[in-house]
């Protein structure tokens, strides 16, 4: 009897337990997929929260502006990236839609308007639902827009739909970079190969073609460096600053200058040369294709500088995906940057000095421009007390070479007497140069700052005023303790408006002044190493140059800053938000 009421007991346990075990419950739409949104000053957000086992199909995800008008905007929205699940690419977690409240006054002006969220998806239980959507109505009153950043406001002109009216623009934008130092370097590269060309074939109409060989082989490097940043986040430029590929070109630049002043002649083999030369064609290609090389390297590695109009075409492609229109923008604006270099080349070719000691001598100030080049380019991974002896060695050497020492005769003509007067004053920078370097100044264009700085208290020394942070969690840290206003500073040794910063704004007494009102940080990415890039994803930075403000620890996205700006200038930008 006992055996059996124990027997009964444990059978009707069991059965209350596998009864008490909950089942899995199916989701009612509602509860699979809960999506609200909210309007502020900022924008639209749209919340998507998933319920548990709940996906999404990421191709069935859209976004469309209805009211006042009908606009596909998905493709401005960006979301997470999307996973596989069952050979379909899925999102699978909860996530938020962004829609910046510069595109909605864009497009709505004012009044109210009406956006349509769309979406498909499933339970991990084998359940499929059906298409559904959510529709927001928000009331915009006219300018209610937050202010833009110069990036920002370039950015959002791509979406106007006028293609050649956005290309055209950055046509403008890159003659303005022509005449920044990003540009300079290239002057004398591209002088020497046109002046190491047979002065008796070489006319203006060959001087043209091969500059434009140089451009064109420069703004495909611009191009393809850009839509790849904004793409995948490879900086192509920032990974050509390694010091290694910097030492190598310099040592190139260094070989060319001395076959420019007699030491030796740069040929091919001549058994090699006589093979070519057989047929002209080959041998022009194989000119052309050198020329190309230079061109292309030149720009990754000489002048890596980011602009405005650079930073909101790489934000529009990382944004939209649009690699052919944001890369067509960059790569005219690259044409245009080399508007000055072709005229250069045109010109050199035109005026070509007949072959003698005056086409020997303009040889040897070329061979002179290309060690500039080449110390400029090793200022980056060398010493800056280095960098100064070495051009101090170079400008007295070369003032010398010129003949700055030497006597008038009878027959000096008066140009010869104006031009050894430029010689002189050009040796006597240079000894200066020696005089500082002696002293312990670190800047060329400051020789004698030990001895005139206030204080004890030189202009190099404006980056002391920043504390570095080298991670995501130093500056996380850094912004949590901060008492004041915070300025981010995105620097590299290798960025030459980043360094223009240094000297010339940052050391202003003026802007010293202002900035004592900021906490101030530093993130030197001159390395470019995985945290480098990490900090620069995080707050989708192409590359140096870019000052970024925090409020609150969050950041005040309209007063970001791309390039270089003057003294005047950045104090102008910060009176202007109220910095």
């Amino acid at each position: 009897m006992q055996h059996t009421i124990r027997f009964f007991s444990l059978f009707f346990l069991l059965v209350v337990t596998l009864f008490a075990v909950e089942k899995p419950k199916l989701l009612t739409p509602e509860e699979a997929f809960n999506v609200t949104a909210t309007h502020s000053n900022q924008g639209v957000m749209i919340n998507v929260t998933l319920g548990e086992k709940i996906y999404l199909y990421d191709d069935k995800i859209s976004l469309e502006l209805t009211q006042p008008k009908t606009l596909d905007m998905t493709q401005w929205v960006e979301r997470p990236k999307a996973e596989y699940f069952h050979d379909t690419l899925t999102q699978r977690k909860s996530f938020e839609l962004f829609v910046p409240q510069s595109l909605l006054d864009n497009e709505v002006k004012k009044g109210s308007f009406t956006l349509r969220f769309s979406y498909q998806g499933c339970s991990e239980m084998g359940i499929c639902y059906q298409p559904m959507t959510k529709e927001f109505t928000f009331k915009l009153k006219g300018g209610s827009a937050t202010p833009l950043s110069e990036q920002d406001t370039i950015a959002q002109s791509f979406m106007s739909g006028n293609s050649a009216l956005v290309l055209l623009s950055f046509f403008g934008f890159g003659l303005l970079l022509s005449l920044t130092p990003c540009v300079f370097p290239m002057i004398p590269i591209l002088s020497s190969i046109i002046v190491s060309q047979p002065s008796v074939s070489m006319n203006a109409k060959k001087g043209f073609w091969l500059s434009l060989v140089y451009v064109l082989a420069m703004s495909l490097a611009y191009t393809i460096a850009g839509v790849l940043a904004a793409l995948f986040g490879a900086n192509l430029q920032a990974s050509m600053q390694n010091p290694w590929i910097i030492g190598v070109f310099s040592a190139i630049f260094v070989l060319l200058a001395l076959s420019m002043f007699g030491f030796y002649e740069l040929k091919m083999p001549s058994f090699i040369q006589n093979r070519i030369n057989k047929k002209t064609g080959e041998a022009q290609a194989q000119g052309v294709f050198g020329i190309a090389v230079m061109g292309f390297l030149s720009a990754l590695i000489v002048g890596p500088c980011v602009a405005a109009p650079l930073a909101g075409a790489l934000i529009y492609i990382g944004q939209s995906g649009d690699a052919l229109l944001g890369g067509s923008a960059l790569f005219v604006m690259s044409l245009g940057m080399g508007v000055p270099l072709l005229l250069i080349g045109t010109t050199a070719g035109r005026y070509m000095p007949r072959p003698g000691m005056w086409m020997q001598n303009i040889t040897a100030f070329f061979g002179v421009m290309l060690l500039g080049v080449a110390i400029w380019m090793l200022s980056r991974i060398i010493p800056s007390f280095v960098s100064m002896s070495l051009w101090a060695v170079l400008i007295i050497s070369s003032s010398i070479y010129f003949g700055a020492l030497e006597s008038f005769s009878e027959q000096t003509k008066g140009w010869q007497k104006v031009l050894k007067s430029i010689l002189f004053m050009a040796l006597v920078y240079g000894v200066a140069l020696l005089v500082g370097f002696l002293s312990g100044a670190t800047n060329p264009l400051a020789p004698f700052e030990k001895f005139t700085a206030k204080e004890g208290v030189s202009a190099s020394t404006s980056s002391t005023l920043f504390t570095k942070i080298k991670t995501i969690e130093e500056l996380n840290l850094a912004l949590k303790n901060a008492e004041k206003p915070v300025m981010l500073d995105f620097y590299a040794d290798w960025c030459v408006n980043c360094v223009e910063f240094e000297q010339f704004t940052f050391s202003d007494a003026r802007v010293k002044a202002k900035l004592e009102k900021f906490t101030l940080l530093k993130a030197d990415v001159t390395k470019n190493s995985d945290d480098d890039k990490a900090l620069q994803k995080a707050f989708t930075i192409y590359g140096p140059p870019a000052i970024l403000f925090f409020k609150e620890g969050k950041e005040v996205s309209e007063l970001r800053l791309a390039g270089f700006k003057n003294a005047d200038e950045f104090l102008a930008h910060l009176e202007k938000v109220g910095m």
